[in-house]
């Protein structure tokens, strides 16, 4: 069959006999296969073929092959398939009902309208497993922020994307719960919206049919989850000629955009009724990006020093501002009857305290971020919320929030009139003119540093990318190249099809019940971690029992290679910053990030070296995570034995110590190039690592350490070494804090002299 212009061919669904050819342009400069209603004010977008792939020029093709593929060609010859099906198709048909449909002779071997994307039409159906997906915008019709669910027990549900679908992430549910009898949702071409299941029958959501128009005026009707998170049902009304048409909203499952979860990204709420709600800020936050505001907001002020003046005072550093009859759905960590004045205290007295919230009876507090935050008008509900503001700073959110661009503005603009007022006057004004400047430096550096090291935590829904199996099994060419083996999976080598990126694909082996725990531990941790000595994790995949992560590739290897493998170990100034980096990395799971995290599994192998040979701690699949209140995690899993801290063995828990302690083995492996425990050596004192790097120490021969090494300064060796020694202390009270190892190995800090560690069998 001969090619047809793309330009002239998008699939169009108008009315019965009328289907045609027209032009579908989105905003971006480019072309989409799809279907979309004509002779609308605005252009009614019905579906799209392959809506997340970017666009294609106006001389790309939509060629029915000879062997029966339906393929969109571009001009760079590159062709993807607009129907996935394995049998070939002799002919392709646009329906009256608005479905296209490949057939082969007479039989139908694939239809758009069991692929739906965030519409369904009269005669089309939801099933059980599927699903409508928002688009971003009216003009933009790739994948948006949420979804429309139709559950495998019978109900279904609106969630916010890259949500767990747990209840407390809905935000709408049709409330038909049979877990025996899966259900579908059905639209009539007469307007009836109903679920229909075996057993509870119909259930009729709403029944917008009009009487039989003598005047011949036809309605077709569709269902779409809007942007806004919003189902809605249309009806539009065609005149007999077909040049006109008018478009009704007949229903909707909400009437109030912030009814909706996630209409407002993390530390932000909504404001509004109806279709004119808008994102504000809580007092003390700004917006990540005033262009979008539905990515949240951050902290406008650093809480670093919070717990740290000299008289530990926060009052003198931050004051409280209250927001009334607002709400938000997380879980408090503290919940303590008082009063209403004793509540916006506390919150300030507290350093852990991101929010506080008086709810009448007692006080809530909260940490940060906080989501699915909104403004309450019912007459029952009265709440007031606490917020700390850095004093000197007034900003609310009902004020208008200036970018950071503007604020350098009027700073610039202030100084430029200080020096023209005042340039003539005394010595005085001269030097008030530079501390001026040189305080906004300061509060500009502490700004900027706060903006790199926003920590987006659980907003993993705006930088996780979800994949399905297929993409990933094509993407590793069928997990051909396996890259290594962990505790429960294997890690394999794939590349992107989109953009050619290479990435590592972590897949858990079937029937661990330890396996997916290890994966929804690791998810969790990794998706609220964001440092440069970590493995960055590009995405997941989750479809029932298979479960994969997908991390940037290491093209360097791990540590271990580089340390136990490489014809020449690195030079001595590579293992110091190595050995700072793995520090680095390890103090932010301990103490910087969001939710404080124990590795439980740092050892060579898991440290893989990025294209500049910067360190960067991986597998998390051991990660257990401890809560504000908590010193220990049970440890579910078990590590390598060789880094296991003694009192695994003792007390089968682990600690931020136990953390602490494999890194001390890892310094001394840094240090010596060898493993900890070697068989092959030339006395039985250099067996086990510690004891040997403890007994030259002792002696002063810290140079046999190192004999095959040249240019290793000592004053550095002696002072790893030490640190490395304090580290695998037997007594965990006895080792230092990451933040104190880093210190001792910058030479920050003096570095007392470590006792013996205990052997070690």
């Amino acid at each position: 069959m001969a090619s047809i212009p793309v330009l002239l061919l998008l699939l169009v669904f108008i009315l019965p006999d009328q289907t045609n050819a027209q032009r579908h342009r989105f905003q971006y400069d480019g072309f989409a296969i799809g279907i979309w209603l004509v002779n609308q004010t605005e252009k009614t977008i019905i579906w799209t073929a392959n809506r997340d792939d970017p666009p294609v020029s106006s001389n790309a093709t939509l060629d029915l092959t000879r062997d029966g593929h339906l393929l969109l060609l571009t001009e760079q010859g590159r062709s993807k398939s607009i129907s996935n099906v394995s049998e070939s198709a002799t002919s392709a048909a646009m329906l009256d009902s608005g479905n296209f449909v490949l057939y082969n002779e007479s039989n139908v071997i694939w239809e758009s309208f069991d692929f739906p994307t965030d519409t369904i039409l009269g005669g089309q159906n939801l099933s059980v497993g599927s699903k409508l997906v928002s688009s971003v915008s009216i003009s933009d019709r790739s994948s948006g922020r949420y979804l429309l669910l139709m559950q495998n027990d019978g109900n279904l549900v609106a969630y916010p994307v890259n949500t767990s679908d747990d209840a407390n992430d809905a935000y709408w549910s049709s409330n038909t719960y049979y877990i025996r009898y899966s259900a579908e949702l059905i639209l009539t071409r007469l307007g009836l919206l109903f679920l229909n299941n075996s057993e509870f029958g119909e259930r009729i959501l709403t029944n917008c049919s009009y009487p039989q128009d003598k005047n011949g005026t036809s309605i077709i009707y569709r269902a779409t989850l809007d942007p806004d998170g919003i189902f809605r049902l249309y009806s539009h009304h065609f005149k007999s000629d077909y040049s006109s048409s008018t478009m009704l909203v007949e229903w909707s499952n909400l009437t109030n955009q912030c009814e909706v979860r996630g209409f407002c990204g993390l530390n932000s709420y909504c404001s509004g009724k109806g279709s004119f709600a808008v994102c504000k800020c809580y007092p003390g936050f700004d917006f990540i990006n005033t262009k979008n505001k539905f990515l949240g907001c951050h902290q406008n002020f650093s809480e670093d020093d919070c717990g740290s003046s000299k008289d530990n005072n926060p009052a003198k550093l931050y004051k409280i501002t209250s927001l009334h009859n607002v709400s938000w759905s997380d879980y408090p960590y503290s919940v303590i009857p008082m009063e209403e004045e004793g509540c916006g205290k506390s919150c300030l007295e507290d350093c852990n305290c991101g929010a506080g919230l008086y709810t009448g009876d007692d006080c809530r507090k909260y940490k940060l971020p906080l989501r699915y935050g909104r403004i309450r008008n019912e007459s029952k509900y009265s709440a007031t919320a606490f917020f700390k503001v850095s004093i000197g700073n007034t900003n609310i959110s009902d004020r208008p929030h200036k970018g950071h661009d503007v604020l350098i503005e009027s700073k610039r603009h202030l100084i430029l009139i200080l020096c023209i007022v005042l340039g003539s006057v005394s010595c005085l004004c001269l030097v008030l003119a530079t501390s001026s400047f040189l305080f906004y430096r300061h509060k500009f550096g502490r700004y900027r540093k706060l903006s790199e090291n926003v920590n987006l935590g659980l907003a993993e829904e705006f930088s996780l990318q979800s994949f399905s199996y297929n993409e990933l099994e094509s993407a590793t060419d069928g997990f051909k190249e396996e890259l290594g083996r962990g505790s429960f999976g294997a890690v394999y080598k794939g590349v992107i099809s989109r953009g050619g990126k290479a990435i590592a694909v972590k897949r858990l082996e079937k029937g661990m019940e330890e396996g997916e725990r290890e994966f929804r531990a690791e998810m969790t941790a990794i998706a609220q971690t964001h440092h440069r000595n970590l493995v960055r994790i590009v995405g997941f995949c989750i479809e029932g029992p298979k479960k994969l992560l997908v991390y940037e590739y290491m093209k360097n290897g791990s540590l271990a290679d580089l340390i136990f493998k490489a014809e020449r170990p690195p030079i001595w100034k590579e293992r110091i910053r190595i050995a700072l980096d793995v520090a680095r990395g390890l103090f932010y799971l301990h103490e910087e990030s969001e939710v404080c995290i124990i590795h439980c599994n740092i050892k060579p192998q898991n440290i893989l070296m990025d294209d500049n040979w910067t360190a960067k701690i991986s597998d998390f699949g051991f990660a257990k995570l401890l809560m504000p209140n908590q010193s220990r995690a049970t440890m579910g899993a078990e590590g390598t034995s060789a880094y296991l801290a003694p009192e695994w063995e003792k007390k089968s828990f682990m600690s931020l110590e136990a953390d602490i302690y494999s890194f001390g083995i890892v310094l001394l492996e840094i240090v010596c190039c060898r493993q900890s425990i070697e068989v092959n050596v030339s006395t039985a004192d250099e067996i086990i690592l510690s004891n040997w790097v403890y007994n030259c120490f002792a002696a002063g021969e810290l140079d046999k350490l190192v004999e095959a090494d040249g240019n290793v300064e000592f004053r550095t060796l002696e002072r790893m070494v030490k640190v490395g020694l304090w580290c695998v202390q037997d007594d965990p009270a006895l080792r230092p804090s990451m933040k104190n190892v880093i210190l001792m190995l910058e030479g920050t800090i003096n570095i007392p002299v470590p006792p013996s560690p205990a052997l070690v069998s």
